[in-house]
């Protein structure tokens, strides 16, 4: 690897500041990196070399005129492929969306432009968001850099591994369930769930709409909160978008941690964990009192409701948001139909993969007459519940400490065949996502095999600053 790739962010910044290095030489490394391991990984579906050379030319230009630029103008960048980007294929990993081309940019790539940043390609994920490995992408399997025989994580798989693999300082990944977290947590790198409606949805293909989060992920703590400084915000054309209450997430982040109350909710702890998961989960506890924080032991017994709940919502919503790809207004069209309904048949039929259909399958079920207030109806109620368990924790405690999964990465192709079991590993990770709040996962252990154990530090609503700064001191001790 590269010295310049295994640069974090903060300290690629103040290299091209001081013109030690060029946005071009920096783009060039991360770049031959891609060229030459990613055929082992297989992190990116889209590699855009010649833009990002463009985008580095052009801020080293710009440089030399002695313009200044904003904290992450020059860095390079991967993008997860269900976020669009003008002009650059938007598959979200599947044959419905192979050949689509976007006409606009996402908001977070409209501020990502602003700002300079230099795109390096797309990379993998599992099908329209909808897994926890990456082996369901349309296209390929994603490895975990760690071990290649390990699966990433997912959906944002591809945003992981180009992360850990040292293919890019930081990538854009979106998190329903868990999907930024969970791979974070399995490669060993840094990823933020943020709060929902505070990093814009524009231009996010939709999976579920009150579930899905655009949110960053890097190497450590400090890169993270840089990366949601730029792409968070108000944003008028997401109607679900926070109108205020933002705070500058690095402004206190080297304040600590002494005097917080931190929660360990006990349903977290149950059967199903593995042991060296929860034996981290508890040494990583020591250290935050260590450091000046009170722990305490908390039930949420609702949390027992939040899996069943988050399948049916994602479920239903995905339903009704993936009825737009028909075949008639853009993406794959069947080439054999003899009437309107032949051809929405066999265009979903060719272009979705087995677990969209599966969700897709369930979530109408879900919606139909006479199933709604059984299956619908009652996963609502149970988010109600779930919101006022947070809210109620969070009038005594400062943030919520869990394992993000079970288990550490398991092997490729381990679980393919069973989804519930798959399903199950997502415990931790939606009572989150249903909730609304933020999250932050982290790397606290290693197996004794070698494999990272992450750790999510679990905030109310706009509490990222105190997460990083929670995460900063930890990663620094």
């Amino acid at each position: 690897m590269s010295e310049l790739t295994r640069l974090t962010l903060a300290e690629m910044r103040k290299k091209l500041d001081l013109h030690e290095i060029s946005s071009s030489e920096l783009t060039a490394a991360f770049l031959d990196e891609i060229k030459s391991r990613d055929g082992d990984i297989g992190a990116f579906l889209t590699v855009t070399d010649e833009l990002a050379g463009d985008s580095a030319q052009k801020y080293d230009t710009a440089c030399a005129k002695g313009e200044k630029g904003s904290i992450l103008s020059g860095i390079p960048a991967a993008i997860k492929d269900n976020i669009c980007t003008k002009g650059v294929k938007t598959t979200c990993a599947s044959r419905i969306l192979e050949d689509f081309v976007p006409c606009y940019d996402a908001t977070v790539m409209e501020k990502l432009k602003a700002q300079g940043v230099v795109m390096l390609g797309k990379v993998n994920m599992d099908e329209f968001a909808m897994g926890s490995t990456t082996e369901n992408s349309a296209f390929h399997v994603t490895k975990n850099p760690v071990d290649t025989t390990c699966v990433p994580g997912g959906s944002s798989g591809g945003s992981a591994a180009a992360v850990a693999a040292g293919f890019a300082p930081f990538a854009l990944g979106s998190d329903t369930g868990g999907s930024i977290r969970q791979p974070a947590a399995f490669c060993g790198v840094v990823g933020m769930k943020p709060t929902y409606g505070s990093v814009s949805r524009y231009g996010l293909v939709a999976f579920a709409s009150s579930l899905d989060q655009i949110g960053p992920m890097t190497k450590n703590v400090l890169d993270n909160a840089l990366v949601f400084s730029a792409i968070s915000g108000h944003d008028v054309r997401d109607a679900t978008s926070i109108a205020d209450g933002y705070a500058d997430p690095v402004a206190d982040i080297e304040k600590g941690v002494r005097g917080m109350k931190v929660a360990l909710p006990v349903e977290f702890f149950a059967e199903g964990i593995d042991q060296d998961v929860k034996d981290s989960i508890y040494a990583a506890a020591k250290r935050f009192e260590l450091l000046g924080a009170s722990i305490s032991e908390v039930k949420m017994p609702a949390l027992a409701d939040a899996l069943p709940a988050y399948y049916v919502i994602s479920s239903a919503e995905a339903s009704s948001n993936l009825a737009r790809f028909d075949g008639v207004r853009y993406g794959k069209r069947a080439e054999t139909y003899g009437d309107i309904d032949e051809l929405y048949k066999n265009t979903r039929n060719e272009g979705f993969g087995e677990e969209v259909k599966r969700r897709i399958m369930l979530g109408t079920f879900a919606l139909s007459s006479g199933y709604y207030d059984a299956y619908y109806k009652k996963a609502l109620q149970a988010r109600s519940l779930i919101i006022a368990e947070y809210e109620k924790v969070f009038e005594k405690y400062d943030f919520i400490l869990s394992p993000v999964a079970p288990t550490p990465a398991y092997k490729l192709g381990s679980k393919t065949g069973n989804p519930i079991e798959m399903y199950l590993g997502d415990i931790y990770t939606v009572p989150v996502n249903i909730a609304g709040v933020p999250a932050l996962s982290m790397p606290c252990g290693m197996t004794e095999s070698g494999l990272p154990i992450g750790m999510q530090l679990i905030g109310k609503a706009l509490s990222e600053p105190l997460l990083y700064r929670a995460g900063y001191a930890f990663e620094r001790m």
